[in-house]
């Protein structure tokens, strides 16, 4: 930490960031034009590959911070399978700095506050409410057997993509 750098509590949270697919394209064409990917880099990336865990069990004891960003469980990003953008939880932070990195790991744990959990996932605690009572709501619709309308679904789905 630099000297001029203010205590990291009183750092105001980055929101996460958006990249599209197209967005993503134009960043590796420009990237290949530039000269392309290192070839190290690209030895590391095929190492991890092949080394990455294919079930829970594979990675429990696995290295902390979780290097394996692509894992849907990785805190670090998220990936919207509908349009393939990529959200970067953490845009101001490189993943060895976070404290969490693994989803099954937080839940592991249990019982955690609405406040640890925005910190975690980088949302606001009123944020993570709201979509603990989506969420809830779902499970409630499920275990009631209600058969839903229509216009429900397509409500829940618009509301879905507003929020992504």
């Amino acid at each position: 930490m630099m000297p001029d750098d203010p205590p990291a509590e009183n750092k105001p949270r980055q929101r996460a960031r958006t990249m599209s697919r197209k967005e993503m394209a134009r960043m590796f064409r420009q990237q290949a034009a530039a000269g392309g990917i290192d070839p190290e880099l690209q030895a590391l990336m095929a190492e991890l590959d092949a080394n990455r865990p294919k079930h829970r069990g594979d990675c429990v004891e696995g290295e902390r911070p979780c290097p394996y960003v692509s894992c849907k469980y990785n805190l670090y990003v998220d990936v919207n399978p509908r349009t393939g953008s990529v959200k970067m939880n953490f845009p101001d932070k490189e993943l060895w700095e976070l404290a969490e990195t693994c989803a099954l790991d937080v839940a592991d744990r249990q019982g955690i506050t609405l406040e640890e959990v925005g910190v975690i996932m980088n949302l606001t605690r009123e944020r993570v409410r709201q979509l603990e009572m989506r969420g809830l709501t779902k499970l409630r619709v499920i275990a009631d057997d209600e058969p839903r309308t229509q216009a429900q679904i397509d409500a829940d789905r618009l509301r879905d993509e507003e929020d992504e």
